[in-house]
């Protein structure tokens, strides 16, 4: 169970190249996680992705808040409070400041990127208990953290996808760049807590890291429409098989 939830976040990354027409302030989504607890798919946690507007002396960014945590139920078997923040520009999404911070049974991991797009460096500063590292990290001029490549993807015109085209996008991981590849299978309309949706079907795999697992087993099911909200999802990881599902939507932009 360790690193549950960053295994979850990891799944649903995908990025893109575009100006924000689908995130808007305020947004609220709210998710159920399961997870498969000795062949019997169980509800263990509730994931939380929130949008706000942010002033600063210079500008106005829009803060992107993702949270996990375990039911109380649950909290003496494994218990998780796992916090990821990104600062974008309202426009384009282009991360300025990212944060991770990591609770998850006796794992406790504190990690911020500040980010220098002119020389495309990141300033990294890692905590893990009383040890902290400080360095730097070149990265590519596309390279964005775990958080805001979530919402770039609701930026991408998958309504001009035929089944079968796919795309790599690069994010920044552990300080390290992983590469993720994207592929367009079908539209499927499934059920879902907000009624039955059209969809775009995706399968989602890591090039350089073995986080996801097996092929075509790793599925996103975003709504066709303007929103693009991931309101299903199917996961096979390096400790064990799960799933999301879109509870509920609030303030969202069309």
């Amino acid at each position: 169970m360790k690193h549950f939830f960053t295994f979850i976040i990891f799944f649903l990354v995908i990025s893109a190249n575009a100006q924000n027409t689908a995130i808007g302030v305020n947004e609220k989504l709210t998710f159920s996680a399961s997870y498969n607890m000795s062949g019997l798919l169980t509800e263990i946690a509730q994931v939380t992705m929130e949008t706000s507007e942010v002033k600063t002396s210079n500008a106005k960014l829009l803060k992107l808040k993702c949270s996990a945590a375990t039911y109380s139920s649950f909290d003496n078997y494994f218990k998780i409070r796992d916090l990821y923040e990104s600062y974008v520009s309202p426009t384009t999404l282009v991360p300025y400041l990212y944060k991770r911070d990591i609770n998850e049974g006796n794992y406790f991991k504190f990690e911020q990127y500040k980010y220098n797009r002119k020389a495309n460096t990141v300033s990294s500063t890692m905590r893990k208990k009383n040890t902290e590292q400080n360095t730097t990290v070149k990265i590519g001029s596309n390279t964005r953290d775990i958080v805001s490549t979530i919402y770039h993807i609701r930026n991408l015109d998958i309504s001009q996808a035929s089944p079968g085209d796919s795309q790599s996008f690069t994010f920044l991981f552990d300080n390290e760049e992983l590469i993720i590849n994207v592929k367009y299978l079908r539209k499927e309309t499934i059920n879902t807590n907000l009624g039955k949706k059209e969809c775009y079907k995706l399968a989602v795999s890591l090039k350089n890291d073995d986080a996801l697992k097996g092929s075509n087993e790793n599925l996103l099911w975003l709504t066709a429409d303007g929103n693009k909200l991931p309101v299903y999802a199917k996961f096979k990881i390096a400790v064990g098989t799960g799933e999301l599902k879109l509870k509920s939507a609030k303030g969202l932009k069309n």
